[in-house]
């Protein structure tokens, strides 16, 4: 088994099936040795998502396991676009939008559940830089939506 994929069932994580793009875009696009992924929601293995706003109907640490489950995804379309994810030589940049109530300003907390996993599995390579801004909303009040710029290696 790749090293990711064993490091990601050690820390007890299986991939969900890649998330189909929801309308008229690419999940992914690359140049060269830069791969862009669309965003993607905190959508479960079993298709139930965590829905609602941070600060009125989520605490920070719902929207922590949402920003997770979004990274999840993220690692499923990367090894659905490059075969295998210890080609990922590197997260780049992680953008996450967090559906917040007009009060909330814990969105950075929220996103730490998406670049915990990218550390905990790709350890220095996993860290990046990001961005985490509140959102009036998300499309199907999805708690929060992730995307990510990586690094491809081994071509």
């Amino acid at each position: 088994m790749p090293q990711i994929e064993a490091r990601l069932n050690q820390l007890g994580y299986t991939l969900p099936p890649p998330p189909a793009p929801a309308g008229n875009y690419l999940p992914a696009t690359r140049s060269g040795n830069l791969m862009w992924l669309a965003g993607v929601g905190s959508r479960r293995a079993d298709g139930s998502r965590i829905a609602g706003k941070l600060g009125a109907d989520l605490t920070v640490e719902q929207g922590y396991e949402a920003a997770g489950l979004c990274a999840l995804n993220l690692l499923a379309r990367m090894k659905a676009e490059l075969g295998d994810l210890d080609r990922v030589g590197r997260i780049l940049k992680v953008v996450g939008f967090i559906n917040s109530a007009p009060d909330f300003g814990g969105q950075a907390q929220v996103l730490d559940g998406a670049s915990d996993l990218f550390v905990d599995l790709f350890g220095d390579a996993g860290r990046h830089s990001r961005s985490a801004p509140g959102m009036s909303a998300l499309p199907g009040n999805i708690a929060v939506i992730v995307e990510c710029v990586i690094e491809v290696t081994g071509d």
